[in-house]
Protein backbone atom coordinates (compact mmCIF):
# COMPACT_ATOMS: atom_id res chain seq x y z
CA UNK A 1 0.00 0.00 0.00
CA UNK A 2 1.59 3.37 -1.10
CA UNK A 3 1.56 5.90 1.72
CA UNK A 4 -1.54 8.38 2.47
CA UNK A 5 -0.25 11.42 1.01
CA UNK A 6 -1.07 14.31 3.68
CA UNK A 7 1.13 17.86 2.52
CA UNK A 8 0.64 17.76 -1.02
CA UNK A 9 3.15 18.80 -3.40
CA UNK A 10 2.65 21.90 -5.05
CA UNK A 11 4.49 24.11 -8.11
CA UNK A 12 3.13 27.74 -6.71
CA UNK A 13 3.12 27.38 -3.14
CA UNK A 14 0.79 30.10 -1.68
CA UNK A 15 -0.33 30.66 2.21
CA UNK A 16 -3.76 30.91 1.92
CA UNK A 17 -6.07 28.50 1.47
CA UNK A 18 -9.68 28.26 -0.22
CA UNK A 19 -12.17 26.08 0.73
CA UNK A 20 -9.72 23.98 2.66
CA UNK A 21 -8.05 23.32 -0.62
CA UNK A 22 -4.70 25.13 -1.24
CA UNK A 23 -4.54 26.83 -3.97
CA UNK A 24 -2.14 25.50 -5.84
CA UNK A 25 -1.56 23.59 -8.62
CA UNK A 26 -1.15 20.25 -8.48
CA UNK A 27 -0.12 18.52 -12.27
CA UNK A 28 -0.99 14.98 -13.19
CA UNK A 29 1.95 14.75 -15.90
CA UNK A 30 3.75 11.21 -16.57
CA UNK A 31 7.29 10.42 -18.22
CA UNK A 32 7.07 10.97 -22.03
CA UNK A 33 3.47 12.19 -21.96
CA UNK A 34 3.56 15.45 -21.32
CA UNK A 35 0.07 16.19 -22.61
CA UNK A 36 -1.45 15.26 -19.98
CA UNK A 37 -1.80 18.14 -17.87
CA UNK A 38 -5.05 17.35 -16.07
CA UNK A 39 -4.64 19.08 -12.79
CA UNK A 40 -6.02 20.96 -9.76
CA UNK A 41 -6.17 24.55 -9.74
CA UNK A 42 -7.20 27.05 -7.16
CA UNK A 43 -9.85 24.34 -5.52
CA UNK A 44 -10.57 22.81 -9.17
CA UNK A 45 -9.65 19.47 -11.12
CA UNK A 46 -9.46 19.97 -14.35
CA UNK A 47 -9.23 16.85 -17.03
CA UNK A 48 -7.39 17.87 -19.61
CA UNK A 49 -6.36 15.40 -22.12
CA UNK A 50 -5.05 14.95 -25.85
CA UNK A 51 -7.71 12.56 -26.43
CA UNK A 52 -10.79 14.92 -26.00
CA UNK A 53 -8.81 18.35 -27.36
CA UNK A 54 -10.80 21.42 -26.61
CA UNK A 55 -12.61 20.53 -23.59
CA UNK A 56 -12.42 19.73 -19.90
CA UNK A 57 -14.35 18.83 -17.42
CA UNK A 58 -14.16 19.97 -14.12
CA UNK A 59 -14.87 19.13 -10.27
CA UNK A 60 -14.57 21.24 -7.20
CA UNK A 61 -12.20 19.74 -4.72
CA UNK A 62 -12.72 20.10 -0.65
CA UNK A 63 -9.90 17.79 0.25
CA UNK A 64 -6.96 15.84 -1.76
CA UNK A 65 -6.98 12.44 0.02
CA UNK A 66 -3.97 10.52 -1.60
CA UNK A 67 -1.23 11.09 -4.15
CA UNK A 68 0.58 8.10 -5.43
CA UNK A 69 2.65 6.66 -8.73
CA UNK A 70 3.03 3.21 -9.02
CA UNK A 71 4.81 1.68 -11.45
CA UNK A 72 2.53 2.20 -14.15
CA UNK A 73 1.25 5.05 -13.51
CA UNK A 74 0.05 7.82 -11.15
CA UNK A 75 -3.15 7.76 -8.82
CA UNK A 76 -5.08 10.70 -6.87
CA UNK A 77 -8.13 10.17 -5.09
CA UNK A 78 -9.79 13.28 -4.05
CA UNK A 79 -13.25 14.35 -2.04
CA UNK A 80 -15.50 16.21 -4.40
CA UNK A 81 -17.58 18.86 -3.66
CA UNK A 82 -20.71 17.27 -5.56
CA UNK A 83 -19.57 13.82 -6.79
CA UNK A 84 -18.34 12.36 -3.37
CA UNK A 85 -14.77 10.88 -3.55
CA UNK A 86 -12.96 10.28 -7.10
CA UNK A 87 -10.33 8.32 -8.48
CA UNK A 88 -7.87 9.54 -10.71
CA UNK A 89 -5.41 7.72 -12.87
CA UNK A 90 -2.45 9.32 -14.98
CA UNK A 91 -4.74 13.12 -14.75
CA UNK A 92 -8.10 10.80 -16.35
CA UNK A 93 -11.35 10.37 -14.12
CA UNK A 94 -11.73 6.39 -13.66
CA UNK A 95 -14.96 6.65 -11.30
CA UNK A 96 -16.85 9.06 -8.76
CA UNK A 97 -19.11 7.71 -5.83
CA UNK A 98 -22.02 9.30 -7.25
CA UNK A 99 -22.26 7.81 -10.59
CA UNK A 100 -19.85 4.89 -10.90
CA UNK A 101 -23.34 2.99 -10.69
CA UNK A 102 -23.74 3.58 -14.20
CA UNK A 103 -20.82 2.09 -15.68
CA UNK A 104 -20.40 -0.59 -13.21
CA UNK A 105 -23.96 -2.25 -13.31
CA UNK A 106 -24.07 -2.00 -17.52
CA UNK A 107 -20.67 -3.09 -18.60
CA UNK A 108 -21.38 -6.10 -16.53
CA UNK A 109 -25.23 -6.87 -16.60
CA UNK A 110 -25.32 -6.10 -20.15
CA UNK A 111 -23.38 -9.56 -21.22
CA UNK A 112 -24.49 -11.52 -18.21
CA UNK A 113 -27.76 -11.05 -18.23
CA UNK A 114 -28.07 -11.64 -22.49
CA UNK A 115 -26.85 -15.47 -21.17
CA UNK A 116 -29.00 -17.73 -19.00
CA UNK A 117 -26.57 -18.98 -15.96
CA UNK A 118 -23.51 -17.79 -16.58
CA UNK A 119 -21.09 -19.75 -13.94
CA UNK A 120 -17.39 -18.82 -14.88
CA UNK A 121 -16.64 -15.37 -15.48
CA UNK A 122 -13.21 -13.31 -16.34
CA UNK A 123 -12.33 -9.42 -15.11
CA UNK A 124 -9.56 -7.58 -16.55
CA UNK A 125 -8.65 -4.45 -15.20
CA UNK A 126 -11.26 -3.36 -12.73
CA UNK A 127 -8.85 -3.43 -9.92
CA UNK A 128 -11.49 -0.65 -8.11
CA UNK A 129 -13.54 -3.58 -7.75
CA UNK A 130 -16.77 -2.51 -9.13
CA UNK A 131 -17.29 -4.98 -11.75
CA UNK A 132 -16.70 -7.36 -9.14
CA UNK A 133 -19.22 -6.30 -7.03
CA UNK A 134 -21.96 -6.34 -10.00
CA UNK A 135 -20.84 -10.02 -11.13
CA UNK A 136 -21.54 -11.34 -7.87
CA UNK A 137 -25.52 -10.59 -7.65
CA UNK A 138 -25.57 -13.40 -10.41
CA UNK A 139 -26.54 -16.08 -8.33
CA UNK A 140 -25.37 -18.51 -10.93
CA UNK A 141 -21.92 -17.56 -11.13
CA UNK A 142 -19.71 -19.96 -9.47
CA UNK A 143 -16.03 -18.49 -10.05
CA UNK A 144 -14.49 -15.17 -10.97
CA UNK A 145 -11.30 -14.41 -12.14
CA UNK A 146 -10.04 -10.86 -12.03
CA UNK A 147 -6.81 -9.97 -13.73
CA UNK A 148 -5.86 -6.17 -12.68
CA UNK A 149 -2.38 -4.83 -13.63
CA UNK A 150 -1.88 -2.25 -10.76
CA UNK A 151 -1.73 -3.69 -7.03
CA UNK A 152 -2.01 0.06 -5.82
CA UNK A 153 -5.49 0.79 -7.93
CA UNK A 154 -6.53 -2.40 -5.79
CA UNK A 155 -5.43 -1.31 -2.58
CA UNK A 156 -6.03 2.28 -3.17
CA UNK A 157 -10.21 1.26 -3.68
CA UNK A 158 -10.02 -1.08 -1.27
CA UNK A 159 -8.51 1.93 1.27
CA UNK A 160 -10.62 4.99 0.02
CA UNK A 161 -13.78 3.35 -1.93
CA UNK A 162 -15.21 0.36 0.14
CA UNK A 163 -18.59 0.48 -1.01
CA UNK A 164 -16.84 -0.07 -4.69
CA UNK A 165 -14.25 -2.55 -3.65
CA UNK A 166 -16.59 -4.92 -1.48
CA UNK A 167 -16.46 -7.07 -4.83
CA UNK A 168 -13.27 -8.25 -3.36
CA UNK A 169 -14.52 -9.98 -0.07
CA UNK A 170 -16.93 -12.23 -1.90
CA UNK A 171 -15.48 -16.09 -1.64
CA UNK A 172 -15.80 -17.10 -5.04
CA UNK A 173 -13.47 -14.14 -6.29
CA UNK A 174 -9.74 -15.04 -7.31
CA UNK A 175 -7.34 -12.01 -7.79
CA UNK A 176 -4.56 -12.29 -10.32
CA UNK A 177 -2.19 -8.98 -10.20
CA UNK A 178 -0.48 -9.25 -13.40
CA UNK A 179 -0.92 -8.28 -17.45
CA UNK A 180 -4.08 -9.36 -18.83
CA UNK A 181 -2.97 -9.92 -22.28
CA UNK A 182 -0.06 -12.39 -20.90
CA UNK A 183 -3.30 -14.11 -18.27
CA UNK A 184 -5.58 -14.50 -21.41
CA UNK A 185 -2.89 -15.86 -23.68
CA UNK A 186 -2.55 -18.69 -20.56
CA UNK A 187 -5.77 -19.62 -20.24
CA UNK A 188 -7.40 -22.99 -21.85
CA UNK A 189 -9.73 -22.53 -24.89
CA UNK A 190 -13.25 -22.30 -23.80
CA UNK A 191 -12.78 -21.87 -20.21
CA UNK A 192 -15.70 -19.02 -19.84
CA UNK A 193 -19.16 -17.98 -20.17
CA UNK A 194 -18.38 -14.18 -19.92
CA UNK A 195 -15.45 -12.08 -20.18
CA UNK A 196 -15.50 -7.97 -19.04
CA UNK A 197 -13.04 -5.94 -19.85
CA UNK A 198 -12.88 -2.85 -18.05
CA UNK A 199 -9.98 -0.97 -19.06
CA UNK A 200 -9.38 2.78 -19.20
CA UNK A 201 -8.17 4.76 -22.32
CA UNK A 202 -6.32 3.56 -25.03
CA UNK A 203 -2.79 4.56 -23.59
CA UNK A 204 -0.24 3.69 -21.13
CA UNK A 205 -1.30 0.61 -19.64
CA UNK A 206 -4.48 -0.11 -21.48
CA UNK A 207 -3.33 0.05 -25.34
CA UNK A 208 -3.22 -3.63 -25.75
CA UNK A 209 -6.43 -4.43 -24.53
CA UNK A 210 -7.94 -2.29 -27.90
CA UNK A 211 -5.66 -4.49 -30.36
CA UNK A 212 -6.70 -6.98 -32.59
CA UNK A 213 -4.43 -9.98 -30.87
CA UNK A 214 -6.39 -9.11 -27.77
CA UNK A 215 -9.50 -9.85 -29.23
CA UNK A 216 -8.36 -13.22 -30.98
CA UNK A 217 -7.59 -14.44 -27.48
CA UNK A 218 -10.72 -13.12 -25.48
CA UNK A 219 -12.56 -15.55 -28.24
CA UNK A 220 -10.18 -18.25 -27.20
CA UNK A 221 -11.05 -18.22 -23.87
CA UNK A 222 -14.51 -17.84 -24.01
CA UNK A 223 -16.99 -21.10 -24.79
CA UNK A 224 -19.16 -21.36 -27.62
CA UNK A 225 -21.86 -18.79 -27.74
CA UNK A 226 -19.85 -17.05 -24.52
CA UNK A 227 -19.75 -13.29 -24.31
CA UNK A 228 -17.32 -10.56 -24.05
CA UNK A 229 -18.21 -6.58 -22.85
CA UNK A 230 -15.16 -4.48 -23.52
CA UNK A 231 -15.41 -0.50 -22.56
CA UNK A 232 -15.72 1.46 -26.09
CA UNK A 233 -15.42 4.93 -25.68
CA UNK A 234 -17.23 7.78 -26.69
CA UNK A 235 -19.48 7.86 -29.69
CA UNK A 236 -19.12 11.92 -29.50
CA UNK A 237 -15.14 11.88 -29.45
CA UNK A 238 -13.99 8.58 -30.57
CA UNK A 239 -15.86 7.17 -33.55
CA UNK A 240 -12.18 6.46 -35.36
CA UNK A 241 -11.23 4.32 -32.62
CA UNK A 242 -14.75 2.55 -32.37
CA UNK A 243 -14.98 2.34 -35.89
CA UNK A 244 -11.37 0.19 -35.53
CA UNK A 245 -13.08 -1.75 -32.72
CA UNK A 246 -15.82 -2.67 -34.50
CA UNK A 247 -13.99 -3.79 -37.30
CA UNK A 248 -11.81 -5.97 -35.41
CA UNK A 249 -14.86 -7.79 -33.57
CA UNK A 250 -16.55 -8.50 -36.59
CA UNK A 251 -13.52 -10.59 -38.24
CA UNK A 252 -12.77 -12.37 -34.93
CA UNK A 253 -16.45 -13.35 -33.27
CA UNK A 254 -18.78 -15.15 -35.48
CA UNK A 255 -22.16 -14.97 -33.12
CA UNK A 256 -23.28 -11.17 -32.33
CA UNK A 257 -21.51 -7.89 -32.68
CA UNK A 258 -23.31 -4.91 -30.53
CA UNK A 259 -22.51 -1.57 -29.75
CA UNK A 260 -24.16 0.05 -26.98
CA UNK A 261 -23.48 3.24 -24.63
CA UNK A 262 -25.03 4.87 -21.31
CA UNK A 263 -24.58 7.90 -19.43
CA UNK A 264 -21.91 8.29 -17.05
CA UNK A 265 -21.72 12.76 -16.09
CA UNK A 266 -17.68 12.43 -15.10
CA UNK A 267 -17.04 10.55 -18.23
CA UNK A 268 -15.59 12.54 -21.46
CA UNK A 269 -18.95 14.08 -23.47
CA UNK A 270 -20.83 12.21 -20.48
CA UNK A 271 -21.22 9.18 -22.15
CA UNK A 272 -19.26 6.32 -22.36
CA UNK A 273 -19.60 2.64 -25.53
CA UNK A 274 -19.40 -0.93 -24.91
CA UNK A 275 -18.73 -3.71 -27.24
CA UNK A 276 -20.59 -6.56 -27.00
CA UNK A 277 -19.57 -9.81 -28.46
CA UNK A 278 -20.44 -13.52 -28.88
CA UNK A 279 -18.80 -16.27 -29.87
CA UNK A 280 -20.23 -18.93 -32.67
CA UNK A 281 -22.37 -21.15 -31.13
CA UNK A 282 -25.58 -20.90 -29.03
CA UNK A 283 -27.11 -17.43 -30.19
CA UNK A 284 -27.35 -14.20 -28.19
CA UNK A 285 -29.43 -11.77 -29.02
CA UNK A 286 -28.24 -9.05 -26.36
CA UNK A 287 -31.26 -6.68 -27.50
CA UNK A 288 -33.33 -8.61 -24.83
CA UNK A 289 -32.35 -9.62 -21.13
CA UNK A 290 -33.06 -13.50 -20.92
CA UNK A 291 -31.65 -12.96 -17.52
CA UNK A 292 -33.51 -10.77 -15.26
CA UNK A 293 -31.94 -9.99 -12.96
CA UNK A 294 -34.06 -6.55 -12.02
CA UNK A 295 -37.54 -8.65 -11.57
CA UNK A 296 -36.26 -10.65 -8.36
CA UNK A 297 -33.28 -9.37 -6.80
CA UNK A 298 -33.98 -11.26 -3.80
CA UNK A 299 -32.19 -14.20 -5.48
CA UNK A 300 -29.04 -12.73 -6.26
CA UNK A 301 -26.39 -12.56 -3.42
CA UNK A 302 -25.88 -8.54 -2.68
CA UNK A 303 -27.95 -6.82 -0.42
CA UNK A 304 -27.36 -3.70 -1.80
CA UNK A 305 -30.39 -2.59 -4.63
CA UNK A 306 -29.68 -1.58 -8.33
CA UNK A 307 -29.32 2.10 -8.97
CA UNK A 308 -29.05 2.44 -12.97
CA UNK A 309 -29.48 -1.05 -13.90
CA UNK A 310 -32.99 -2.22 -15.62
CA UNK A 311 -34.15 -4.46 -18.09
CA UNK A 312 -35.69 -1.56 -19.86
CA UNK A 313 -32.11 0.33 -20.68
CA UNK A 314 -30.53 -2.55 -21.16
CA UNK A 315 -32.82 -2.95 -24.27
CA UNK A 316 -32.75 1.01 -25.05
CA UNK A 317 -28.68 0.80 -24.12
CA UNK A 318 -28.47 -0.32 -28.04
CA UNK A 319 -30.49 2.66 -29.59
CA UNK A 320 -28.01 4.49 -31.06
CA UNK A 321 -28.11 8.07 -32.64
CA UNK A 322 -28.07 7.98 -36.53
CA UNK A 323 -24.07 9.27 -37.08
CA UNK A 324 -23.30 6.52 -35.15
CA UNK A 325 -25.12 3.66 -36.18
CA UNK A 326 -24.29 4.62 -39.72
CA UNK A 327 -20.62 4.19 -38.78
CA UNK A 328 -21.12 0.79 -36.64
CA UNK A 329 -23.23 -0.89 -39.43
CA UNK A 330 -20.65 -0.12 -42.63
CA UNK A 331 -18.27 -2.24 -40.47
Amino acid sequence: MAEESVDVPVKRPREEEENGVSASTVGMETEGNPDYISSVIPGWFSEINPMWPGEAHSLKVEKILFQGKSDYQNVMVFQSSTYGKVLILDGVIQLTERDECAYQEMITHLPLCSIPNPKKVLVIGGGDGGVLREVARHSSVEHIDICEIDKMVVDVSKQFFPGVAVGFDDPRVTLHIGDGVAFLKAVPEGTYDAVIVDSSDPIGPAQELFEKPFFESVAKALRPGGVVCTQAESIWLHMHIIEDIVANCRQIFKGSVNYAWTTVPTYPSGVIGFMLCSTEGPPVDFKHPVNLIDVDESQTKSKRPLKFYNSEIHSAAFCLPSFARKVIESK
